[in-house]
């Protein structure tokens, strides 16, 4: 059995998850300049939601109440900026997502909160626990923020028709 040594692994854990910011970021640009459809708001966290095939595996079990304050600090908390800068804009009858510099500097402050929470939370539970705790925290705030996109798009499709 290969022994991986935990600072190899705490690195390629933060390189990850800049990689995955920097992904989701290049992919928010690109997307700007195609049309919104219900399907490209809804696939995004029902894609993510697989991730939760890791609670199949006892070292990422972490208690209810831990998963709860994840979740409800991802919706009450880092949604919510999200959400407010979130807008749609009609052009020759499509529907796009209007490009927002805000939403850039919001990922990037998450991003550097989570690395500075996850260092701070890796001395007290597990890295597979850390990672359960961040991926219900993300899951939590992808979740309202795209049920807020699919409210605002449905009524901008019903005022515009």
């Amino acid at each position: 059995m290969t022994y991986i040594h935990w600072p190899s692994l705490q690195t390629a854990v933060t390189f990850g998850a800049i990689g995955m910011a920097i992904m989701a970021m290049f992919l928010r640009l690109r997307a700007g300049g195609r049309p919104v459809t219900v399907r490209k708001i809804v696939i995004p966290p029902l894609g993510m939601s697989t991730g939760f095939l890791m609670f199949a595996f006892p070292m990422t079990h972490i208690p209810w109440l831990w998963a709860l304050l994840a979740f409800a600090a991802g919706a009450c908390v880092f949604a919510v900026p999200l959400i407010m800068t979130t807008r749609f804009q009609v052009t020759d009858g499509q529907v796009y997502v209007q490009q927002s510099k805000q939403f850039m500097v919001i990922l990037l402050g998450l991003l550097v909160l989570r690395l500075a929470l996850h260092s701070y939370i890796e001395e007290y539970i597990s890295i597979a626990q850390t990672g359960a705790v961040f991926f219900i925290l993300a899951f939590g705030m992808i979740l309202p923020w795209r049920a807020a996109m699919l409210i605002r798009y449905r009524r901008l499709l019903r005022s515009i028709r």
